[in-house]
């Protein structure tokens, strides 16, 4: 696991989402300068962060993702645990 710097685009991000922000795409990428908002939040869920996407309309109506940064249920620890047992 990676540990993200706080003055890297990443780091700052993740510490956006652990101070609790829920921020869409288009906020990543105006407040981070991020070209792939996306990818990035993969790379952070990769590093063990469970990052929640949430679908809601925005101002004009139309549908937009929010991620926030969550708890993660017990059920996805456990299979988090069963794959290492199985080598994965």
């Amino acid at each position: 696991m990676q540990n993200f710097s706080a003055t890297t685009k990443t780091g700052r991000l993740l510490t956006a989402l652990q101070s609790g922000e829920a921020l869409s795409e288009a906020t990543i990428s105006k407040q981070f300068g991020l070209k792939n908002p996306s990818a990035t939040i993969s790379n952070i869920r990769a590093n063990g962060f469970a990052v929640y996407a949430n679908r809601e309309k925005n101002s004009t109506g139309g549908k937009t993702t929010k991620y926030r940064l969550g708890k993660p249920s017990r059920a996805i620890v456990a299979a988090g645990y069963r794959a290492i047992a199985l080598g994965l």
